[in-house]
């Protein structure tokens, strides 16, 4: 009679059962911002370079940022600490301290706002903020001699991807790579990358040359007073914010974090070394042309191609490594292409639905002085004003809420209370709800007062300006949905269907390390049936 496979593994010797691979020397774990699983599943029949190599390993398609801000520095915070904003404290990019010791309120997700002189936009940089390990801390505190190393083209990514005390990191601060470790000592091969992407930006960025395919989706849309939709991703001498919005920019942070592995000589000590790689070029291009035209083809293929000369490399020093790559985010597309699609409902928040604009209209109908609501979106975390009398912070609250929940477009607005009492999800990512989307982003100690949503593909960008015409911060899944790849030389292909989330990668790379994690202080599990990799029981 045929035994079943459970009782024939249980016949069979320990030695036969299954074994985890040997953990890597290196890993390298990259965010590519603003990838989303739609973008990734757009263009995959497309890719020929790294992305279809890693394409190769397993895929998880439906990976999530389980929570409702997505932004960057949320997103970024969940990828290597397997907690939730809601545990690790980063609630948005930027929330606000209306008690704060200085005239500017808000704190940005990447500073130390006790160092005199700092603020939200001018900060210096620090994971002060960051309230949980990262499996680099966690690799150090088994070992000390595991190194943690991350290049970056934002701040944000490279602090939140390696939390406190890493051996090197650094980011582009706009006019060069730049560090918040003062102490450790610049390497050449930084000093060598300042000189060449002060050249890079210094000359001209001469226009791409369009694949067939890139160019098929080239189609102008009119964005107010300028139009989007079929560039070629060139820009000016010396203008670096346009840099940043150019594959370039991915390109010099790959060579740099190859040019680390080098020269630090990552992934050939005894034990396994780190570097998380940031790479935001597609934030900024999602940021300044939408999701859907020329400029977006033109990023993707240029990245696939930059990220396969990335792992070419790595095999040509022979070192054992394996790849994490994910998104801290995903992307809307402009709201006026959108429409021009056949999404009516698409269009931009009216600028009555900013704080300062509520809040001054609010203001005027009770007769309370002040900004009554204080905020940096129409979308996201709203506060009230903190020197509001009980008895007109009451009246506020009423008239705030019955404003925002009588908005045509606002889908839902939270009160702290709520969220406090709401459970953490634990549906699957694709399933929870609002007010669970909400609760996984909440932090009592700097969350707002109020949380607003608005609806399905209402951009929070009322005016374009600064070259901004689409963005994503909501808890829709265009936002929240993300690939999420595991990868080894000599990997079998397994692609992935199951809603998964973005707190799952450190366990699941904990596991590759047989490394110990205390799973009362993640969010994440470790997910089963990745190749090399056996989950410990829970």
């Amino acid at each position: 009679m045929r035994k079943s496979g459970f009782l024939l593994a249980a016949l069979l010797p320990v030695a036969a059962m299954a074994q985890p691979a040997p953990a890597p020397k290196l890993i390298v774990a990259i965010s590519v911002d603003q990838l989303s699983s739609d973008l990734f599943d757009e263009y995959r029949g497309q890719f020929r370079g790294g992305l279809a190599r890693l394409a190769q390993g397993t895929l998880f398609r439906n990976g999530y940022q389980a929570h409702a801000a997505s932004e960057t520095c949320p997103g970024h915070s969940t990828i290597l600490t397997g907690a939730h904003p809601s545990r690790n404290g980063i609630i948005a990019n930027t929330w606000f301290d209306l008690n704060a010791a200085r005239s500017d309120k808000a704190i940005y997700c990447a500073e130390d706002e006790r160092v005199a002189g700092s603020s939200s936009s001018s900060y210096t940089v620090s994971p002060v903020h960051l309230k949980v390990p990262t499996l680099g801390e966690l690799m150090k505190a088994r070992n000390p001699a595991s190194r943690t190393v991350a290049v970056a083209g934002k701040d944000r990514a490279a602090v939140m991807m390696t939390g406190q005390r890493p051996d090197q990191r650094w980011y582009w601060n706009g006019k060069t790579f730049a560090t918040d470790l003062k102490t450790a000592p610049v390497p050449v091969s930084v000093s060598a990358a300042n000189q060449a992407v002060a050249a890079l930006v210094a000359a001209p960025g001469e226009p791409l040359a369009s694949p067939p395919f890139c160019t098929a989706r080239a189609r102008s849309v009119a964005v107010g007073e300028t139009s989007v939709g079929n560039g070629k991703l060139g820009r000016a001498a010396g203008d670096a914010r346009a840099f940043r919005a150019t594959p370039a920019f991915d390109g010099m942070a790959l060579a740099l974090g190859a040019r680390l592995i080098d020269e630090l000589r990552l992934g050939r000590g005894a034990v396994t070394d780190l570097i998380a790689i940031g790479l935001s070029a597609t934030d900024y291009v999602g940021h300044s042309f939408g999701t859907k035209g020329e400029e977006m083809c033109l990023q993707l293929h240029s990245l696939d191609r930059d990220l396969g000369d990335f792992l070419r490399l790595l095999d040509s020093r022979g070192l054992d490594y394996a790849v994490m790559l994910t998104s801290d985010h995903g992307g809307d597309d402009l709201p006026e292409r959108l429409r021009l699609s056949g999404v009516a409902e698409a269009a931009r928040s009216l600028p009555e639905l900013e704080p300062a604009a509520l809040g001054k209209r609010l203001g005027a109908e009770l007769k309370l002085a002040g900004p009554v609501l204080v905020g940096a979106s129409a979308n996201g975390d709203v506060y009230f004003d903190a020197t509001l009398k009980p008895a007109d912070l009451r009246r506020a609250r009423s008239a705030a809420l019955a404003a925002y929940r009588a908005h045509p477009q606002v889908e839902a607005v939270f009160t702290s209370d709520q969220l406090a009492r709401t459970a953490l999800p634990t549906t699957p990512p694709d399933r929870g709800t609002l007010a669970e989307r909400a609760r996984a982003s909440f932090d009592p100690a700097r969350s707002g007062d109020l949380v607003v949503l608005l609806k399905r593909h209402i951009t929070p960008i009322a005016v374009p300006g600064k070259g901004y015409v689409a963005t994503h911060g909501s808890p829709w899944d265009y936002d929240r949905r993300v690939p999420i790849i595991f990868w080894r030389p000599g990997a079998v292909a397994n692609m992935r269907a199951e809603a998964v989330e973005t707190v799952d990668i450190m366990p699941t790379l904990a596991a590759m390390l047989s490394l110990p994690i205390d799973q009362a202080k993640v969010d994440g599990k470790c997910l089963t049936n990745v190749s090399g990799i056996i989950c410990p029981p829970r």
